[in-house]
């Protein structure tokens, strides 16, 4: 069983997507992981992000391991240096590139390919498991989502700039949006959750609700 989770920056996608493995017991995939652990590694090889050809065979030779919501890149915890501003700014190029995200696709169906699976992204219901058993799409106003990541990264003891953020979520939005390949957008089937004034604890509890429903046969 898949269930798959769209839907862009500080929506809660990543914590509601924790939280409601841990709840019905099964796996959970950040697909978004893998392609910021693909920019770390391109970040600190001083790789020219503009250099499609590299890009390709880094993607093809990442080092990469997703163990429950530990990230290792070459064996080592790359947890938090993936979710730093200066991986935000660099990631949407590399994203861009539709043969890397082939690749990287492909990488993420291997990793979710044995067992029960939460799997969030910006494409999941759309192109990496359009045949998911339960879709969901989590939306958020702007200003809030990007009060939700300024806060995130000063609980991380990062010096940041609200207004920074939210230009950098602003254009991380319009870049996964209307990329030519694996833009974000909402398959026709997939369930709308906006969670602009929803804590996690009722986000997670409305995706339960509908998952059991369907089981249930609605």
């Amino acid at each position: 069983m898949i269930i798959a989770i769209d839907g862009p920056a500080g929506t809660g996608k990543t914590t509601v997507s924790k939280i409601l493995a841990k709840r019905l017991s099964i796996s959970y995939l950040d697909t978004g992981a893998t392609y910021r652990a693909l920019t770390l590694k391109a970040l600190d090889n001083d790789v020219d992000l503009s250099n499609k050809d590299v890009l390709i065979d880094l993607a093809k030779t990442l080092n990469l391991q997703i163990q429950g919501e530990n990230v290792y890149l070459e064996g080592v915890d790359v947890n938090f240096k993936i979710r730093t501003p200066v991986v935000d700014k660099n990631i949407s190029l590399i994203v861009s590139y539709s043969e890397v995200r082939q690749i990287m696709v492909e990488l993420q169906r291997k990793l979710a390919k044995i067992g029960d699976y939460v799997v969030e992204g910006r494409d999941i219901t759309t192109v990496v498991f359009p045949q998911a058993e339960f879709k969901f799409y989590l939306d958020g106003d702007t200003s809030v989502r990007a009060q939700r990541r300024y806060n995130e990264l000063i609980v991380k003891g990062l010096d940041v700039n609200f207004e920074d953020v939210k230009k950098d979520l602003i254009r991380r939005d319009n870049a996964d949006k209307n990329r030519s390949t694996g833009a974000l957008k909402i398959s026709e089937d997939a369930k709308i959750i906006d969670t602009t004034n929803l804590t996690v604890a009722e986000t997670v509890d409305e995706l339960i609700k509908n998952v059991k429903k369907d089981e249930t046969g609605r």
